[in-house]
């Protein structure tokens, strides 16, 4: 599978499902759909134990695709389950402990960067990325105007890349690529029907190839 580095690339965010076979299988099925750079696994309800089989099934199957599985919020489940790296929503504090634990061995982005002074804050500590919006913030159609805006100042003057959350409609992702943003988050764009996730994800890649610009080398 050719990775097209020049422009924005798909991140997952797994849905919420409460059968850890399920999941998995319905996130392979998706990942046959075409490029994806990253899948991040949020915690969701689950207690510690639940999370952790999950990320133990999730894990190979994404890694198998071809792409980096990221696990919300927890280092031990992160280690336990051989994950890529760890997705962090707190503070810059946060994740400069984290990035002096575990990095350069995991990769380590996140943050919660509601506004510029945050997201510099978050910027300063040099996280592999920084996330704009909230892993569950696909509420409407299109991306959240702010986080677009984030998106756009950020991508155009700081080389640490960013993901921005799209919305459910899967053509939200040319909105963030439009920004400049290096990457695209969908969770229920791609995963509301489960079904139609890899023909959605091909879609996707191909609205990405024919639209999206091209990053300067």
């Amino acid at each position: 599978m050719t990775e097209p580095e020049n422009r924005c690339r798909l991140v997952l965010i797994v849905p919420d499902i409460a059968d850890a076979d399920e999941q998995a299988r319905i996130v392979a099925d998706a990942l046959k759909g075409g490029d994806v750079a990253s899948v991040i696994v949020p915690q969701y309800g689950l207690d510690d134990g639940t999370f952790q089989k999950h990320a133990e099934k999730l894990v190979p199957v994404i890694q198998d695709a071809g792409a980096a599985a990221l696990i919300a919020g927890d280092s031990r489940v992160a280690g336990r389950a051989k994950a890529d790296g760890l997705h962090l929503s707190g503070n810059a504090e946060a994740l400069s402990e984290a990035i002096d634990k575990h990095a350069p061995k995991l990769i380590v982005g996140g943050g919660n960067a509601a506004d510029r002074h945050t997201a510099l804050e978050i910027g300063e500590v040099r996280p592999d990325y920084i996330f704009f919006g909230k892993l569950d913030g696909d509420i409407k159609p299109e991306a959240h105007p702010k986080n677009l805006a984030l998106g756009e100042w950020w991508a155009s003057m700081i080389e640490i890349p960013c993901i921005v959350m799209g919305g459910t409609d899967p053509t939200s992702a040319l909105a963030v690529a439009e920004t400049g943003a290096e990457f695209v988050a969908l969770r229920l764009a791609v995963f509301d029907d489960p079904a139609r996730a890899p023909s959605i994800i091909a879609e996707i890649n191909a609205l990405l190839d024919e639209k999206a610009p091209r990053f300067e080398d």
